[in-house]
This record gives structure tokens, sequence and C-alpha cells, in this order.
């Protein structure tokens, strides 16, 4: 077979592949390089004989036949024609790879490796079409990986010949291992920094006994940069609880720290039991202190029981979504103020209701905002979403991460919170109970409230010495209410499965603190005799000028 012909039919870029040799493999010699003729390296100069010209030398590496030029490349050649791709030349670096090969017989039986790396479809698919192929760092099963290049060869003109197929492996094993060790690096990289994301993230949710909460955090993109993205939920006490969302805008670590610190924020901040508002406005101001020129926005959001609703309170942050258990949707999107760290804000509460059988869902951006997409867009797939969602609130954060399209590849980091308040029936229902006592004051008030928590505790089927306690903490918070506070005022008695609750409220705004009484003193023991006796106790602001004093005691395990 004339390979001179052969290469001739070469596309530009594999022909001066070809003629590519190793320095170490040919003798050096020192020579005069002349023009070469345009008719090709072995074509007759147009003036004559090769290196009759005395001005234009021929040079000695002109007179190597294309099969010593391939036999010296490093890489890895091979021919093969006719429809079975029969072998017709393998060069001294694919013998010495993968062994001698049998000319004249088929690829599928003398390339077996060819076989093994799918690569016999693909001669097909140069042979039909004429359209060189590579493939790119394919590992072979003998080791070492390599970037295979498949050039079709057309017969020499006038001939009746087959064409064929000149395969060329470049060993590239170095590089895919290099790369092969980056990207295990990346992957520890990023896998440090997700642990790094979920530690700032709570680690286990804290689950009030009204409701059934659930969150998910997915973090977005394939680099090793940290998001800003953080929930939490925070039990207040008397059953209330805080539900916070927030995101932190960019990524990195600098994000992932204002992030941390803004929740460390939140949790303090929380704890004093302030509105909403008041909490929001309080982490504006921290806000700014931290980094003034990083946007972050949060919403803030806290559930009563008693009043079935959540009042709520947003710092640019997109709106809470509630779904009643009919499926209809309702967005909480008033007293919506700036992001945090703007200052000059005065922030408001809004409410909005949440019945027994209802879901809320609040979330981060980038569970609903997509490039070349209105955000509002996002914002009414997921209301269309949650209003068929149903299940867990697991299952509902499942749900909403796979119609909103959020994959392992998503571009920004999502974080929602599911809650559900459960619709109580059965049994189950029979271990919460609610009973309440309106006070006007006078010498009377103190023995009726004894009077109504001694039968309420005893209906309930308390202990006896948990029923002892309660009517003594109720006795002592309404003594208090009488003394300190202005009527009216009112008793509430609340059991869940879990706890009892016991919370008296009146029109005066002035918290108790409990202090040590001196023996002498008639008065100013009975918060600390309730502080003693009860698992948890606490006060805070009520709207409109008064405020509740409640204590809690946990109820014994079965």
């Amino acid at each position: 077979m004339n390979f001179t012909r052969w290469s001739a039919r070469l596309p530009g870029t594999q022909r001066r592949a070809a003629a590519r040799t190793d320095r170490g493999s040919v003798p050096a010699a020192r020579v005069e390089y002349g023009r070469q003729s345009e008719h090709g390296p072995d074509a007759p100069d147009a003036q004559g004989a090769p290196g009759d010209d005395p001005l234009h030398p021929r040079h000695p590496l002109t007179d190597l036949s294309v099969r010593e030029i391939l036999g010296r490349l490093p890489a890895l050649v091979a021919l093969v024609y006719g429809p079975e791709h029969r072998v017709a030349y393998v060069n001294d670096a694919y013998a010495a790879a993968f062994g001698p090969r049998e000319t004249g017989a088929p690829a599928a039986v003398a390339l077996p490796e060819l076989d093994e790396l799918g690569l016999l479809p693909l001669l097909d698919q140069v042979l039909r079409s004429g359209t060189p192929r590579t493939v790119k760092s394919r590992k072979v099963p003998k080791g070492g990986s390599y970037t295979i290049t498949c050039t079709p060869i057309e017969p020499a003109t006038g001939t009746d010949g087959d064409g064929g197929v000149l395969i060329f492996a470049a060993d590239v094993t170095d590089h895919a291992e290099a790369a092969e060790r980056l990207r295990a690096s990346e992957r520890r990289l990023r896998e440090t920094a997700v642990t790094l994301q979920r530690s700032l993230l709570p680690q286990e949710l804290e689950q009030p006994d009204d409701l059934r909460i659930a969150a998910t955090y997915q973090p977005g993109g394939t680099d090793a940069a940290v998001g800003g993205d953080w929930y939490d939920v925070i039990t207040l006490g008397a059953g209330r609880t805080a539900l916070v969302i927030g995101d932190v805008m960019g990524r990195g670590v600098r994000a992932a720290a204002v992030m941390g610190q803004l929740r460390t924020a939140v949790r303090a901040y929380a704890r004093l039991d302030l509105p909403p508002h008041e909490v929001l406005q309080l982490l504006d101001g921290l806000a700014a202190e931290i980094d003034a020129s990083q946007i972050a926005t949060c919403a803030y959001a806290v559930h009563d029981p008693n009043e079935g609703r959540l009042v709520y309170a947003s710092a640019g942050h997109l709106p809470i979504l509630v779904r009643d258990e009919d499926g209809t949707v309702r967005r909480a999107e008033d007293h919506t103020g700036p992001p945090l760290g703007t200052g000059g804000w005065m922030h408001t509460s809004g409410t909005i209701a949440l019945p027994p059988g209802s879901t809320a869902v609040l979330y981060t951006d980038g569970l609903v905002e997509r490039r070349r997409e209105d955000i509002d867009e996002g914002v009414a797939a997921l209301e269309r979403a949650l209003s068929g969602a149903t299940g867990t609130p697991q299952v509902v954060c499942d749900r909403l991460i796979r119609a909103l399209g959020v994959t392992a590849d998503h571009d920004d980091d999502v974080a929602v919170l599911v809650l559900q308040h459960p619709t109580r029936t059965g049994p189950d229902a029979e271990l919460f109970h609610n009973a309440a006592l309106d006070l006007l004051g006078g010498i009377e008030a103190a023995p009726r409230a004894r009077a109504f928590a001694t039968g309420v505790l005893a209906s309930w089927r308390f202990p006896v010495e948990l029923c002892d306690l309660g009517v003594l903490a109720a006795s002592e918070l309404v003594a208090n209410s009488l003394q300190h506070g202005t009527p009216p005022m009112r008793l509430r008695l609340r059991r869940t499965d879990r706890r009892l609750i016991i919370e008296v409220t009146d029109g005066d705004d002035h918290l108790p603190r409990r202090r040590r009484a001196e023996p002498a003193d008639e008065a100013g023991r009975g918060i600390s005799i309730v502080a003693t006796i009860a698992s948890s106790w606490g006060s805070r602001r009520t709207p409109g000028g008064g405020k509740a004093v409640w204590c809690e005691f946990a109820l014994p395990t079965v």
C-alpha cells in the first residue's frame, strides 16, 4: 500500500501533524534549509530532479517515507480500511502500547482495545460521513488515557480501493491524571464549603407542639464558594414560635460570615420576644455595622397558637405563601420594607391567617429566580406548585424543589422552610385543650382564678402534684397582675401533648422581673415562686400597650 498517496489524502492539519518528528528520534544534521517545492515533498522540483538546483539543495528529511515518519511519532497511529476496518498499518508506538497487530485482520479482532473503548461505531461513522471525529481523554483498559482522532482517507484518484480511517491517539495520561486530581481537589473544597454552610444552619429544627416543620437547603453552583442563605426556627415560649428566612447576596466566605452573624443576632433578638418589625429594626442597624455594602434580606414571622395566625415583617424578602386546606394560596406581601442595612426605614408588622390544615412556605430567591425571566413569574409558578403540594412538610419541600426545577447544578443557593398547622382529630385532639377566664380585678379575682384552674386541670386528668403546682402558679401570676397590672385581665390555661402553659395578660406594659425578696418583705416573691416550680417562664409586651406573663410545665412522659 502506497503510504505517500494515502498521506496526500489527509486534511492539512493531520498531514502537518504527521510530518512532525520527535527531535530525539531524528539524527541532528547541519544542512542548509532550501525552499520546498510547491509540488510536495516527494514530487520533483519544478526546475529539475530533486537536489539538482545548487541554490536550493534538498533537505534529507524530504527523503523520509510516510511509514518512517509515522513510525517515529510518539503518538499511537493505526490505519484501517474497508467496511470491516481491516488493519493496514500500526506504528511502533502503537505496537509498544498494545502489542503487534496482524495486517489485514478486521479491527474487531486485531484491535480489541478500540472495541473496548466503543470506537468501532465511530469508525463506521467517519468512513460513512467522510468527516473527522475526535474523542477526548478516553481511558484504555490497560492503563493510560488518550485523545483519539479518526480521519477519513480516500483511495488515490483513479483507483478502485476501499476508503480507510487513520487513527491518531495522543497520550494525555498526565493531563488526565492532573485533571482528575484537580476535580478531586475541587470536590473536597466544595464539600468543605458546603459543610461550613450547613454548620451555620440549624443542625436540628425545633419542633413546636402546634406546628410541623421541615426545611431544605440546596447549595448552588459547582464551585467551592459558599452562599448566604439561611433559615431558623426559634421557640419563644408559651407555645409561640419564630420562623426566619434570610439571604445575604453574593457568594464566598464573606457572605457566609455575614449570614452567620445575622443568624446569631436574630436568635438573640428573638429571645427578647419583640414584635417582628422591632426585631428587623434591630437587625437593620446591626447589618449596617457589619458591612453596609453587603445586601441582605430577611423575613421574620411569629406563630401564636392562641390566635391562629402569623405576625410577620419583611426586609426586602420575597412574600410568605400560605396554602389553605382547600388548595387556595395566599401571599403575605404587605408590610415589606427595604433590605437590611439601608437604615432610616421604620418597619411594620402584618398578619396572615394560618388556620388548621394550612401550610406556609418561606423561601429564598434561588427557588423562584431564573435568568431572562421576571421573578414574579417564578413566584407565580411556586404558587401553582404549592396549590397541589400535599403531604408532610418534608414531602412538600421536596415537591416544591422538583416542581421549580432545582437540580444539583443549580446556579444559586436555595433555602425552603415549610410549616403546617395540622388539623387534629381523634385521640390526638384529646391532647390539646384551651381554656380562658376573663377577670376584671377586685378581691374576688384571685379565688375565682384558683377555682377555675383547679376545675380545668382536674378535668384534663393531670396528676395531683401537677394540678397543685399549676394552681399555685396560676394564683401567683394572677396576684402579680392584680398588684402591678391594670384590668382587663385574662387567665389562659393551655395543654399540648408535651406541656401545660399558664398565661396571664393585663393592660399594663411594665414587664415583671425576678428579684430577691428580703426576709421582712411581704411581697416580691410571686415571680420567684413561679420560676422555681415551673420548667420555664417569661413575659412580653402585647399589642395595644399590655403585657403577658407565662410559665410552662413539662408533662411527664409515659
